[in-house]
C-alpha cells in the first residue's frame, strides 16, 4: 500500500484537522456527548495519526475523500427516488447510484431524527478515510450541505450478510459451507487489520452481519464505523465508554462495565460464527424463550461433541464436512469464552479459520465416501429452520 502523497487527488479532498475531525475522534461515540478523552492517545502522545499498515504513520490532516454536492448526489440517485434504495438502518436509508463517471456507489444519508448522528459521521469519514484493506468498506467521498450529510460508498451488489443468513425466500438460494468459511475469514482478517495493523488499533464494536457487505463474489468488508473507537495504549488494558452496540453482539464485560477491548470484537466474532453455523440470529424472539439467546441456547450443545450436529443450518442440507464443522464449533466457543483474557488474539482466529478454507466441502468426495451427507428429494426441499 502506497503513502497518500503516491494517490492521485480527486477533485476536492477534504480538510481533517486537530480541531474539527480528529479532535471528535478523540472522544467517546457516546450519543449522550459525555468525552472520553483520555483513550483515544497512540503510543506517542498523537491523536492525530494512523498507521495504513506499511509502517508509516499518516497524519489525519490528510484524506483521499472526495466531497460531493448535494446536487451531485440528487442525480445519482434520482432525487432520492424510493425505487433506488437499497437499505436502512440507524443512520438512515441507502440508496444505490450512478454518478457522472458512470461509476455505481451505495449512498448513505443520515437521517435528521435518527439515533446516530454528526458524530457518527465524523468518525466514519476518519476511518474509512485512513484505514484501506481489502475487506473494509471503500470510502468514496461525503456530503455536507447544511442539515444534510450523506457518505459514498463502493457498490457492494450482493447486500450484507443479514440479507443471505436469516428469512431468505424461496427463490434466494442458501450460503453453501465454502461461502461462509470464506465470508468468516474474510471478516476476521478485517479485524485483524484493525487490531494489528493501525496505530492505535481500532475496536470495531458493531460487529454484526448487518455490517458484512458482500461482494459479487460474497467477498466480505466491514461497513459502518460509526461506533468505531481507537483501542488502549501506552499500557492501558482497556478503553471506558458507554455501552453502545447491537444486543446479542456486545461481550459481557463490556455489557456490565464499559470497558472496551480488542477482545470485545472477539467476543462478537464469535457470535458472527455462530449464526454462519447455524443460520440462527443472535437473539431472535421469535423463538421459544430458552432458544431466543443463540449464545446461551448453543452452549450445552457444544459441550457435546455428539450433539455438534444439532446446530447446523437445516438449509445447509448436511452438505458440510464433519471435521470442519467440528473445528469452527471449536473456534467460535473460544471466542466466546465469558472471560476475555481466554479469548484467542484475532491473528490466531484468522490462522485457525485460513486452515478451514484450505480444506474446502467437496460434495464429490462426500457422496462417494462412507459417511454421504442426506440430500434432500426434489419433491422435499427442507428449506425450514427448526
Amino acid at each position: 500500500m502506497g503513502c497518500f502523497s503516491c494517490l492521485v487527488p480527486r477533485k476536492k479532498l477534504i480538510k481533517i484537522d486537530d480541531t474539527d475531525l480528529a479532535r471528535s475522534a478523540s472522544r467517546s461515540t457516546d450519543r449522550s456527548g459525555k468525552e472520553n478523552m483520555d483513550d483515544n492517545e497512540n503510543v506517542d502522545g498523537n491523536r492525530s495519526s494512523v498507521n495504513a499498515g506499511t509502517g508509516d504513520r499518516i497524519s489525519l490532516t490528510r484524506s483521499p475523500a472526495r466531497s460531493f454536492t448535494y446536487r451531485e448526489l440528487c442525480i445519482a440517485t434520482g432525487m432520492f427516488n424510493n425505487a433506488n434504495k437499497i437499505g436502512e438502518g440507524g443512520f438512515g436509508k441507502v440508496y444505490k447510484g450512478r454518478l457522472e463517471t458512470g461509476e455505481i456507489v451505495a449512498i448513505k444519508q443520515l437521517n435528521h431524527e435518527g439515533l446516530q448522528g454528526s458524530q457518527e459521521f465524523v468518525i466514519e469519514v476518519l476511518m474509512l478515510s485512513l484505514l484501506h484493506h481489502p475487506n473494509l468498506m471503500s470510502l468514496i467521498g461525503y456530503c455536507i450541505d447544511g442539515d444534510e450529510k450523506l457518505l459514498v460508498y463502493e457498490y457492494m451488489p450482493q447486500g450484507s450478510l443479514e440479507d443471505h443468513l436469516f428469512d431468505i425466500n424461496l427463490n434466494k438460494v442458501p450460503l453453501d459451507w465454502n461461502t461462509r468459511i470464506k465470508i468468516a475469514v474474510g471478516t476476521a482478517r478485517g479485524l485483524e487489520y484493525l487490531h494489528c495493523k493501525a496505530n492505535p488499533p481500532v475496536i470495531f464494536r458493531d460487529l454484526k452481519p448487518a455490517n458484512i457487505l458482500l461482494g459479487s463474489d460474497f467477498h466480505p468488508k466491514l461497513s459502518d464505523f460509526g461506533l468505531a473507537k481507537l483501542g488502549p495504549v501506552g499500557g492501558k488494558t482497556h478503553v471506558s465508554t458507554r455501552v453502545m452496540g447491537t444486543y446479542g453482539y456486545c461481550a459481557p464485560e463490556y455489557a456490565m462495565s464499559g470497558k472496551l477491548t480488542l477482545k470485545s470484537d472477539i467476543y462478537s466474532l464469535g457470535v458472527v460464527l455462530l449464526e454462519l453455523i447455524t443460520g440462527r440470529k443472535a437473539f431472535d424472539t421469535n423463538r421459544p424463550r430458552l432458544e431466543q439467546s443463540l449464545v446461551s441456547w448453543s452452549r450445552a450443545l457444544i459441550k457435546d461433541r455428539r450433539k455438534y450436529a444439532q446446530l447446523v443450518d437445516p438449509l445447509l442440507q448436511g452438505r458440510y464436512p464433519s471435521r470442519c464443522l467440528n473445528h469452527a464449533i471449536a473456534i467460535s466457543a473460544m471466542c466466546l469464552q465469558e472471560q476475555p483474557e481466554f479469548r484467542p488474539l484475532i491473528s490466531d482466529v484468522v490462522v485457525a479459520l485460513e486452515y478451514l478454507s484450505s480444506l474446502p466441502y467437496n460434495p464429490e468426495a462426500c457422496s462417494s465416501g462412507k459417511h454421504s451427507p442426506s440430500r434432500p428429494s426434489p419433491s422435499q426441499p427442507e428449506r425450514s429452520r427448526y
